[in-house]
């Protein structure tokens, strides 16, 4: 497995620009089920995840023509598999994704339980329930979730828990169900407006994106359309943490600054110096800052993705700081390999109490998680001597040649095969 050596110690300084997001444009791939007319992605990432869901939709029948990292174009004509498979939903979460779209314009799917990193129970539960309420007929056999219907009929889907996923999965089979479908207790992140912008570019009929309440008034068919995909906000956030933690200067482009708005007012509350407009984020990281309280919420809240890398940055922050994780239950695994790295990090329960400023030394460290991964490349990034953080597959599903990112920054980072 491949592993990064990192040499820390050097403040990261530069521009950088953000990639399209992972989480938005997964969905919308899914989305490319819902029609057999050509959808267009302008951009793409090329990341392990966007290649498995691109292979998963190839498996269904679906045609793709350009490759991940650029122009893509779907088209979902001559679908000729209803199934997915374990071999290639056990890969990603975000393959459950096409549970939606498949029982929705052909009727009937059956789509392997699905896989992704091990942060917790992150159960479908609320998918199921919402499909079923639309009128699906959902049985489990064997480790896949097998669901027919005439044609979904709308209804009032309220989800018991915010789900992102789930709110995605059930807009996606409600675009082409009977009557109108109101989803209550919707997720608000920007991915899931994302993929609603691109369903309405098809021809949906959806109100109250970025609310808690969306409605969706079913069409019988929907049409192909062209779409670029948001900039990944947690990407941005990773970029952030790191050049503030190694006390840098960075200037992050084409990102959207309102979608990190709750990070980067911790940031300040830090004590960073932060200038944003409409597509950029500048930071300055050379002096002193305080600690500062965290605790993650569904969004608009402090994202449960940039919790991680936050922890990291606290080790270098004066006080004594809470981070609080509202979202995962297991979702500090890598709190043990920055304790290894020499952080003064103390569990209790939910809740990390993160001691600063603390001297962290090079060390080999295991990632457990893609955000994880993040969090400990961030840590060797500050500590002293040499640090190893094996497992690094993580990372490559969510972070886009992250090291020669950095190291255009001027981060002494390598990737050993």
């Amino acid at each position: 497995m491949d592993k990064f050596v990192i040499e820390g110690g050097v403040p990261l300084k530069g521009e950088i620009s953000i990639k399209p997001a992972k989480n938005s444009l997964l969905p919308c791939l899914a989305a490319s089920i819902l029609t057999a007319e050509e959808v267009i992605f302008e951009k793409s990432s090329s990341l392990s995840d966007i290649n498995s869901m691109l292979s998963l939709l190839q498996y269904l029948g679906v045609s793709v023509s350009g490759k991940a990292g650029e122009r893509v174009v779907l088209k979902a004509d001559k679908i000729s598999s209803l199934t997915a498979p374990y071999d290639l939903v056990r890969k990603m979460r975000a393959s459950f994704l096409v549970l939606g779209p498949l029982l929705s314009r052909f009727k009937k799917a059956k789509v392997s339980l699905p896989g992704g990193c091990a942060i917790g129970a992150r159960p479908v539960d609320q998918h199921i329930k919402g499909l079923k309420a639309l009128g699906a007929e959902i049985d489990f056999e064997e480790g896949y979730v097998v669901a027919k219907c005439n044609r979904l009929k709308g209804a009032d889907v309220f989800f018991d828990k915010i789900t992102v996923g789930g709110t995605q999965n059930i807009l996606m089979a409600a675009v082409l169900a009977e009557g109108r479908t109101t989803i209550i207790n919707a997720a608000k992140e920007p991915e899931v407006v994302d993929l609603g912008n691109l369903l309405l570019k098809m021809g949906a009929k959806i109100e109250g994106l970025g609310t808690d309440r969306i409605i969706i008034h079913g069409v019988e068919n929907l049409k192909g359309a062209t779409h670029c995909p948001i900039p990944d906000r947690i990407e941005c956030g990773t970029f952030l943490a790191a050049a503030a933690a190694t006390r840098g200067i960075i200037k992050i482009k084409n990102c959207i600054p309102a979608h990190l708005e709750k990070f980067l007012t911790k940031l300040k509350e830090m004590g960073f110096e932060i200038q944003i407009d409409d597509a950029s984020i500048f930071l300055n990281g050379e002096k002193d800052v305080k600690s500062v309280d965290i605790l993650t919420a569904p969004y608009p809240g402090f994202p449960t993705d940039l919790q991680a890398q936050s922890v990291a940055l606290l080790t270098q922050a004066s006080g004594i700081a809470t981070v609080r994780e509202e979202i995962f239950e297991s979702r500090f695994m890598h709190i043990p390999e920055l304790q290894r790295l020499g952080a003064d990090i103390k569990l209790e329960g939910n809740t990390a109490v993160v001691k600063g400023k603390t001297l962290l030394k090079g060390a080999p460290v295991m990632a457990s998680d893609l955000r994880a991964s993040a969090s400990l490349v961030i840590a060797g990034l500050i500590a002293r001597g040499k640090t190893v953080v094996n497992r690094i597959y993580h990372l490559d599903r969510g972070y886009e040649n992250f090291e020669e990112r950095l190291a255009s920054l001027g981060a002494k980072i390598e990737r050993i095969k």
